[in-house]
């Protein structure tokens, strides 16, 4: 019997043996996964987590299973959505807990749909070094590999120089400092105080949760106000960034118009053997597609709000760049209001060049700021937002085939698209108004000085002392400075090797490349870590997604090396 050893037991990797068991395949087959956490959730995903930590995603948008969207070679195995599966209302944002139900229960439904020629043993430990084809375990076993893969998921990395720094500068004057991590994994137990987190996206949302109602406060709700009141066990959370905002709210409405046929305009396979420059070459295709398709939701599913016929402002948004005078002569005169125009450039940095005399005038500000994203994000008149927001999604899972990611896309991205519910915005203005949080600003600059934090930005002349550093984002992984003992074993002995990101290098098909460039021919990696990485391990159902088809070629792939 041959053997398929898979380190990592997450969603991807409960998702690959999904495509496994939908090829039907005949070669007597033993699978072993290994995960010191529960199967199908993974360490990201586990249940025990605070009950507190939800998803940014809405019910009816997760699903773990294939639809008629999927154009692999694989067959179709449709299966329910997150929402049908609970039966909770579809546009609710469920907690982290009820996603980890259903991955586990998504990996047993995987495990018992598999033939009997193939079995499936959970290993609860971790993988400790790959040397040939045996895979090491922490509790001192080992096992053989025919084909190994490596579904890791997001990883930890030994801490950058300026991360040393300031943990030895908090150590040696009795500070907090927490260094990139992820959020449930945190000791936040000795944070209290003025404390100073730098990131606002997912990682500071987390962390705002459980430093206040995750320390006994609450909200309350008084003519459609939000209030929070302390339970006094609260820090003083002072929070900035290079953006100095939080990521935009997650739309709460459905597309109003048609729905747009995506790629249009980026298409990556046109691309393809080409000598490409991310900013010359790639970012204006994609900020075409990603503009199409908010317009084509804006003309289709609001027509009052423009002043021509769509096949009319088609023709003419086709023919011109995306960067051009034409392309913003059309649009002025196309669409009336700026508001229903997309400028990336003013969503990327809408406090570029802005500034206030005093911390409270930029207090108001962005309060304001927030208020409006929130409102407009839960308006269906800007539901072209939510176009947009599909063609972000189209061009982000054509990307990875194409090219090395460029590292302000991905942040990018994240920020348009991967922002939280609106109802923890709202949370986040109530604990603004209640003196909780204070935001510093844009460009933000942290010092190790005098025994304490120094933090400011370029958007005020305030500056703040602490007692406390939390690095609000996750950890930024590279192969040179991994933290997975897999990876770092299979790095000496120069089976691994990194692009330019410090992503693992793999082939189309998911191989690992050496040191020397050549294919591996049993041993293959999936995931975040890699050249080959795809949006997410779940899904948007009917979006086909960059996934679903990896994880069907790689399990086709995987097959034929056994012999099947």
């Amino acid at each position: 019997m041959r053997s398929l050893v898979v380190i990592g037991g997450g969603p991807r990797a409960a998702g690959l043996l999904e495509r496994i068991a939908a090829q039907a395949p005949t070669v007597p087959l033993a699978v072993h996964v290994v995960d010191p956490f529960p199967p199908g959730a993974g360490r990201v995903w586990r249940h025990a987590q605070s009950p507190l930590l939800r998803m940014n995603s809405m019910a009816e948008d997760v699903t773990v299973f294939t639809d008629d969207s999927f154009d692999g070679l694989g067959p179709v195995r449709p299966g329910p959505s997150l929402a049908e599966w609970t039966g909770i209302d579809p546009t609710a944002f469920p907690s982290r807990q009820v996603q980890s139900r259903y991955l586990e229960w998504f990996f047993g439904h995987v495990r018992e749909s598999l033939p009997p020629t193939i079995s499936v043993t959970v290993h609860r430990a971790s993988a400790t070094k790959v040397t040939g084809n045996r895979v090491w375990l922490d509790n001192g076993s080992s096992l053989t590999a025919d084909v190994l893969v490596l579904a890791l998921g997001h990883l930890d990395a030994e801490p950058e120089p300026e991360h040393r720094k300031l943990a030895e500068h908090a150590s040696e004057h009795g500070l907090v400092y927490v260094p990139p991590l992820y959020s449930a994994d945190s000791d936040l137990s000795a944070v209290s105080g003025d404390v100073v987190l730098r990131g606002f996206g997912l990682a500071f949302i987390d962390l705002m949760v459980l430093l206040t109602e995750g320390r006994g406060g609450r909200y309350v709700r008084s003519d459609g106000r939000l209030s929070y009141v302390p339970s006094g066990a609260e820090p003083t959370l002072y929070v900035g960034s290079r953006r100095g905002v939080p990521y935009h709210s997650k739309t709460g409405y459905r597309l109003q118009g048609t729905r747009p046929s995506l790629p249009h305009f980026f298409v990556a396979d046109a691309l393809r053997g080409r000598e490409l420059d991310f900013r010359d070459d790639v970012w204006p295709l994609m900020a075409k597609e990603i503009a199409w398709g908010h317009y084509h939701e804006l003309f289709t599913g609001h027509p009052g709000l423009v002043r021509m016929p769509f096949v009319e402002f088609a023709a003419s948004f086709t023919a011109f760049p995306w960067y051009s005078a034409e392309m913003r002569a059309l649009e002025e005169l196309a669409v009336p209001d700026p508001a229903d125009r997309i400028d990336f450039e003013l969503l990327d940095r809408p406090l570029a060049g802005v500034t206030f005399g005093s911390a409270e005038e930029f207090q108001e500000h962005l309060r304001a700021y927030v208020e409006a994203d929130v409102a407009r994000r839960s308006d269906p008149r800007y539901s072209a937002d939510l176009g947009a927001f599909l063609a972000l999604l189209s061009v982000y899972g054509q990307l990875a085939g194409l090219m090395p990611f460029d590292g302000w896309w991905h942040g990018y991205f994240s920020y348009l698209a991967s922002g939280p519910p609106p109802d923890r915005l709202e949370e986040l203005l109530a604990l603004s108004r209640a003196g909780i949080v204070r935001f510093l600003g844009a460009d933000m600059w942290v010092e190790a000085v005098e025994g304490t934090f120094v933090a400011g930005s370029a958007t005020t002349p305030d500056v703040v002392r602490a007692n406390g550093l939390i690095e609000a984002r996750l950890p930024t992984h590279s192969l040179s400075r991994t933290a997975d003992p897999v990876l770092r074993s299979l790095r000496a002995a120069g089976a691994v090797s990194e692009d330019a990101a410090g992503l693992v290098r793999v082939s189309p098909v998911g191989r690992l490349i050496n040191e020397n460039g050549d294919k591996d021919p049993v041993r293959f990696a999936v995931g975040p870590y890699t050249t080959g990485k795809a949006f997410a391990a779940f899904a948007r159902p009917n979006t086909n997604a960059p996934a679903f088809r990896q994880n069907d070629v790689l399990a086709r792939e995987i097959l034929r090396q056994l012999g099947d």
